[in-house]
């Protein structure tokens, strides 16, 4: 070892500084000494003494050599601490011993030994020699003991699916260089560890110096995310020129980030604190990401799976029309055959060619000579030999009229005066509902048609039909402009949050199943994205269907057919095509969430669940209660109404003890409200005699003389929904649960479940049957449902912690190495909304064939 004593104006070259600092000017003596690799210096060093350690270090194109720089202050250095710095021939790194680091509010953390790894030279030559020194300087006036020590790292280059392990402290960061082998495109970095704690940060930089490997600087460059166990980030060719990166691994200060506690902090002014040994054990992995054949064969897939669905579709409908066409001509050909008796053709009603028999199913309603109405046979025939008897729920238990001709006069003349005697309102070029009461001839009886102990269809469905078709055709323009308004600024949104991230590299912005997060372009995470198009596929199917049963149902109305016009549920397809819109907005939305999901934008992926499940239980009510339902402006309010509430509880409701009572009052409020208004028929008001009526009913029906309800049926109902309601909203209020949108969803799901099982019992109780393909659909929807949900439960990542936290919960891909268990909840709720919307729409067809006046209404 050469040790020289210079004069302090051969080191000279902080020149700039001596006149701002005459002191700089004194006398300074100058030890340099020429050092090796992996040996221990001990030395000292003050005011008045400078040390410089002359390393040689040979550099190789072809071999990458890491070196790391160890220090160690042996005495007391709080006030005056000692400055090192490293000249290399491309860099210079400088730090401080003792470190001393800042956390949360300013706190200050202090650090006796560091260490760091020297940033690489790089070199055109297969082999060059090249110099680094290592500067020691204090200001303290009495000697300050240290141990330096410059050591080669083994294993600075990372090898490809080979795990690496390692140890980091905050003051020790660790970097590693991965080289991109040829054919390979795009890696995924997976860094572990068996301890949450201390929190980390994982870094991906570019070949550049400096390395930005501090705690404070660490997020200045390249794509970073926190961790406690899990960090994985892909990382792409295209993106380093050099066919090179650092992953670089730094732990925190403080693990407030990753969802920690504080640690004690001393009330002392600016004193810092000595965290002592922070110490976190790593394993480090770097593997081939997928190929470009397998984001074209997970889109095919994709592509194939829901296609496929309008295929079945097709064969179906073909299948169906080929069975009617059979049955038109085997009808025809009866007709056309003679009687054995009288040698004539048959006289066929018109019902058995699809329009509606004339004598069917009484449901339970009083029966007739016919299963016309009792006002149409008294006006077309002049007879008052009506018989009438309850029949029960025995369909079969009916006198059946002698004579096929009687029938067939009365279907004529029924025809004939449907014709005759229909509203003007079908002639008029406009109609609106709230221009006049379309029921201005009852209008006094309709307390006492509303309010019967037992109502059928007829009853409900009294209303002009284009008044009505005007009505529910507002709900579909209705969510299409709702859709417009609410998608545009959702896109420009995400489009926002994803430039974010790719601009600033913080991948803590996004709560991604990082395992399984495979980038397209800008986007970060494109299979989320892709697996969503099935709620648009099926959606744009379901609205076709639609299309094509109004095509058929108009037909039937411009060849006045009598089952179209008298027989089965009213058909009203508005709510229908707001439903398949509803369901393409969901794939939209949730696409759109799934572009960078949060907190922030968790309510793109809920409002148009809340619209599917509010527009299925009104559609389900509308079935036999078409004049009553609520109006478009009604329902969008109270979903609007929902919505915000959502958002107010996913903003402010966590840990809010005030919101949730607020919010339980006006659930269990509302439920009240509703339950009222689904009794009565809407036959009742809110006004200010609203609880002196109370108290009257109440001292009538339960005081006075004690009896039982009048609509036991709807009772049950009410009842259970109060119960179901009444008990979620002691649960949200005693739990409090964090996912407050979940929660809502929760309770709109399981209200929509009960009202759907009631209306199922109530249509069986009532001698109705299900035909096959809703009976199948059914079946079929309950399963996926619950593969659905299985696949929901995995929970592959949470915005309700912390991003470190969540990625605890990141798996790896599962379907054609693309796919994870969130996609395929896509996939399965997809298919299981389709399901239920087709059970909706084919439940009731067994009816089509029945009278609205023999169709109970529950």
């Amino acid at each position: 070892m050469l040790a020289l004593e210079l004069p302090l104006v051969l080191l000279l070259l902080a020149r700039p500084g001596a006149g701002a600092f005459p002191e700089a000017l004194d006398a300074k003596s100058i030890s340099q000494k020429e050092a090796e690799f992996d040996k221990s210096y001990t030395d000292f060093v003050n005011s008045e003494l400078l040390n410089i350690y002359t390393f040689n270090h040979t550099v190789m194109r072809n071999r990458t050599e890491g070196v790391r720089v160890t220090v160690n202050v042996l005495s007391e250095q709080k006030e005056t601490p000692l400055l090192f710095v490293v000249r290399q021939k491309e860099a210079v790194v400088s730090f401080q011993v003792p470190l001393i680091l800042r956390g949360l509010f300013q706190r200050k953390y202090l650090y006796q030994n560091v260490s760091r790894t020297l940033c690489q030279p790089q070199t055109k030559s297969e082999s060059e020699t090249q110099f680094f020194y290592v500067d020691v300087s204090t200001l303290s006036a009495r000697n300050a003991s240290y141990q330096l020590r410059v050591a080669r790292v083994e294993n600075f280059v990372l090898r490809t699916s080979e795990q690496f392990s390692f140890n980091a402290t905050a003051a020790q960061p660790q970097y590693f260089k991965y080289v991109f082998p040829e054919g390979v495109d795009s890696v995924i970095v997976k860094v572990t560890s068996r301890m949450a704690f201390p929190c980390s940060v994982v870094s991906i930089q570019d070949i550049l110096c400096p390395v930005y490997d501090l705690d404070n600087n660490v997020a200045f460059i390249g794509m970073y995310q926190t961790m406690t166990k899990k960090a994985a980030i892909t990382v792409q060719k295209k993106d380093f020129p050099s066919n090179s990166f650092y992953v670089v691994v730094v732990v925190k200060t403080e693990d407030e980030a990753c969802g920690g506690s504080l640690p004690y902090y001393p009330l002392t002014k600016d004193e810092p604190v000595d965290q002592g040994s922070r110490q976190k054990a790593l394993d480090v992995m770097v593997s081939p990401a997928i190929t470009s054949e397998v984001y074209v064969s997970a889109m095919l897939f994709c592509l194939g799976i829901f296609l496929s669905f309008y295929l079945l579709t097709l064969l179906i409908a073909c299948w169906e029309t080929w069975r009617q066409q059979k049955k038109r001509k085997g009808l025809l050909a009866a007709m056309d055959t003679p009687t054995t008796d009288t040698g004539h053709p048959r006289i066929t009603p018109d019902s058995l060619l699809g329009h509606p028999p004339f004598h069917g199913y009484s449901y339970g309603s009083l029966e007739n000579s016919s299963t016309l109405s009792t006002e149409g046979i008294t006006q077309s025939m002049g007879s008052t030999d009506i018989s009438s008897g309850y029949t029960g729920l025995d369909p079969f238990k009916r006198r059946v009229p002698s004579s096929q001709t009687r029938h067939l006069c009365i279907a004529m003349e029924r025809s004939l005066e449907n014709v005759a005697s229909r509203p003007r309102l079908d002639s008029l070029s406009s109609v609106e509902e709230d221009d006049y009461d379309t029921l201005a001839d009852i209008d006094s009886d309709k307390n006492v048609i509303r309010t019967k102990q037992y109502l059928y269809v007829a009853d409900l469905a009294r209303k002009d039909k284009r008044v009505l078709r005007k009505k529910y055709q507002i709900y579909f323009w209705n969510i299409a402009t709702i859709a417009v308004f609410y998608a545009l600024p959702v896109v420009q949104l995400v489009i926002t949050y994803q430039t974010v991230v790719n601009v600033t590299g913080n991948q803590d912005i996004c709560y991604y199943n990082f395992l399984c997060a495979h980038p397209l372009g800008a986007l970060s995470a494109f299979n989320n994205i892709l697996s969503n198009l099935g709620y648009v596929l099926l959606g744009l199917l379901f609205l076709l269907i639609i299309l094509q049963r109004e095509i058929n149902y108009n037909r039937a109305l411009m060849r006045k057919d009598l089952q179209a016009l008298e027989c089965g549920i009213p058909k009203h397809f508005g709510l229908f095509y707001a439903m398949g819109t509803a369901l393409m907005m969901e794939g939209l939305l949730s696409a759109c969430y799934h572009v960078c999901p949060n907190y922030t934008n968790f309510q793109f992926d809920t409002s148009f669940m809340y619209m599917i499940a509010g527009l299925c239980m009104l559609k389900l009510y509308q079935k036999r209660h078409p004049d009553i339902n609520a109006s478009a402006y009604s329902a969008y309010a109270c979903l609007a109404i929902i919505i915000f509430f959502s958002v107010v509880g996913v903003v402010f409701g966590k840990g809010n003890m005030m919101f949730w009572i607020f919010f339980s009052i006006i659930h269990i409020i509302a439920t009240l409200l509703l339950s009222t208004q689904l009794y009565y028929m809407g036959r009742w008001k809110f006004d200010s005699g609203i609880l002196r009526r109370i108290v009257h009913v109440l001292y009538t029906d339960c005081i006075h003389q004690c009896s039982g309800p009048m609509y036991v049926d709807r009772m049950v109902l009410l009842v259970m929904g109060n119960i179901i309601n009444w008990s979620l909203a002691a649960y949200g209020l005693i739990v409090q649960p964090n996912d407050f949108a979940s929660y809502l969803l929760a309770i709109g799901i399981c209200n929509l479940l009960l009202y759907f099982a009631f209306y199922i019992i109530m249509k069986l109780r009532s001698g109705e049957r299900i035909k096959l393909i809703p009976l199948l659909c059914i079946i079929f929807t309950s399963v996926v449902w619950g593969f659905a949900l299985f696949f929901f439960f995995q929970g592959l990542s949470t915005w309700q912690k912390t991003p470190a936290e969540s990625r605890q919960h990141n798996r790896d891909c599962i379907l054609l190495s693309f796919f994870d268990d969130h996609d395929i909840w896509h996939f399965l709720s997809s298919i299981a909304m389709f399901g239920s919307f087709l059970v909706l729409l084919t439940l009731d067809d067994d009816l089509d064939c029945v009278q609205r006046d023999k169709i109970y209404v529950f």
